[in-house]
């Protein structure tokens, strides 16, 4: 229902908490968790800007000569600041290796990081302002996507990193802005009108999930201009009759957008992907690594190999179950689950190098795909969706049956990937990009992110001029 003048509600109340983040408020945790995320950002997005679809991006925008002040990440191009934003939001989600919130089931720091280095170009931009919009860009995203209940958006054929992204890109970009009050209500209900992602690139394994964050930042940007303009959004866009909650999800619960505000910034329960494929594929490949550790054997061995899956991410990574086991395309393989198996249990690994065009086709993939058979376990979904645990079970012809089960994958907060690990994975995506030396100063500037005095300076070790 539509809420009266007179009413604070949803959309108001998180406006003006999003709006009201300082880093003052910010405990060292929070603090450390930004930088955490934003090196990872720094790393996928280097690596991603040579993925043909974020090539694609700079191209298009070369062809109509969008010059402008900021740096498309991995590149030496620039541009105008909304289409940085989307460049690097694209190349950033390309390869499947972005951070991820496990409850809301999307990606925040896609559009979080994007939207605020470019708002550089358009306000003076702080490190330590910096931070405090991106910790109040991941707290809109996730409040929104956990609210719309995954399950349920899913079902409707939205992706949610696109449709909660707009906000978040819009809440990051009026906080830069320095935008209070209705103005940043504002914002936000500009947002709504540009909140789209349709999961129908699953059909073909087509490009377009990818852009769908960079869409969001740039959509984002405008809708904060707009705002600060004097351009007015519905205040209600959250609650409303018509509004996001309503029309995007089908069973939404809209008390779990405010539900804790200001308890804990939700940036920190972000979790990070070792693996280069959709997080529905993160647990899973974990029990079977650990399982060909654990035990000798060869992949034309094996006779079965059956999955425990959430039942929120089977039509992501499951099904059609023929369509999953033969992927043609490198999206296919990000969000099939019996490649995914494959590629673990064959190589130990399943990282950029498996996910590449020709590997579908080998012999001993092949033999493995045939034989993977996903399943739902209420167990399972009993502890989502704040968990995403998984088991998995190998079966030989020998008759020998393995079984491996976590409840957190690598990656998850409570089972991190470590500053060491982290500077690991920054540097291996990294390097056919930049130097060693580049790699160093850009290291060395997020370790101290809340010092500098202008973000450009990291934007600028992030281009290749």
């Amino acid at each position: 229902m539509v809420r009266n003048n007179n009413e604070t509600g949803i959309t108001q109340t998180l406006a003006k908490f999003a709006s009201n983040v300082s880093y003052e408020d910010l405990s060292p945790e929070v603090v450390d968790w930004a930088k955490y995320l934003c090196l990872d950002f720094a790393g996928v997005t280097l690596n991603g800007a040579g993925t043909d679809s974020a090539k694609a991006v700079v191209k298009a925008l070369g062809d109509i000569g969008r010059t402008g002040p900021s740096a498309i990440v991995g590149t030496n191009k620039r541009v105008l600041p909304e289409y940085a934003a989307m460049a690097n939001g694209t190349a950033f989600h390309s390869i499947e290796m972005d951070d991820v919130n496990n409850e809301a089931s999307l990606h925040p720091g896609v559009v979080a990081f994007p939207t605020a280095l470019a708002m550089a170009d358009i306000a003076p931009v702080s490190g330590k302002e910096f931070i405090s919009a991106v910790v109040a860009g991941y707290d809109v995203i996730v409040r929104l996507g956990r609210a719309l209940k995954p399950k349920e958006h899913y079902g409707r054929g939205f992706h949610p990193t696109g449709t909660c992204g707009a906000f978040g890109g819009a809440a990051v970009a009026a906080r830069l802005l320095g935008l209070q009050g209705d103005y940043y209500t504002h914002a936000l209900g500009i947002a709504g009108s540009q909140a789209a992602g349709s999961m129908e690139y699953l059909a073909q394994g087509a490009w377009t999930k990818r852009l769908h964050p960079g869409w969001a930042a740039h959509s984002g940007i405008w809708a904060a201009l707009l705002a600060r303009a004097g351009y007015t959004g519905p205040t209600t866009i959250f609650e409303g009759r018509d509004g996001f909650l309503s029309a995007y999800s089908g069973d939404p619960d809209p008390s779990l957008v405010l539900q804790d505000l200001g308890d804990e910034y939700l940036l920190t329960q972000t979790g990070i992907k070792p693996h280069a494929c959709c997080r529905y594929n993160q647990g899973p490949i974990d029990c079977l690594l650990d399982i060909g550790q654990a035990n000798d054997f060869q992949p034309m061995e094996i006779e079965e190999v059956k999955i425990g899956l959430l039942s929120q991410g089977m039509r992501l990574v499951a099904e059609p179950v023929e369509s999953k086991r033969n992927p043609k395309s490198v999206v296919d393989m990000q969000f099939s689950m019996p490649f995914a198996a494959a590629v673990a249990l064959s190589y130990g690994s399943a990282s950029l190098n498996e996910y590449a065009l020709g590997v579908p086709e080998r012999p001993e993939v092949r033999h493995i795909m045939d034989r993977v058979e996903c399943v739902t376990d209420p167990k399972l979904d009993a502890q989502t969706p704040k968990l995403f645990p998984a088991w998995a079970e190998v079966r030989t012809k020998d008759g020998r049956t393995m079984r491996s089960e976590l409840t957190y994958p690598k990656g998850d907060p409570e089972n991190p990937v470590t500053w060491d690990e982290m500077r690991t994975k920054f540097n291996l995506l990294s390097a056919p990009v930049i130097s060693s030396q580049r790699q160093q100063e850009i290291m060395t500037a997020v370790d101290s992110l809340e010092q500098l005095e202008d973000v450009r300076q990291l934007a600028s070790l992030l281009s290749t001029e």
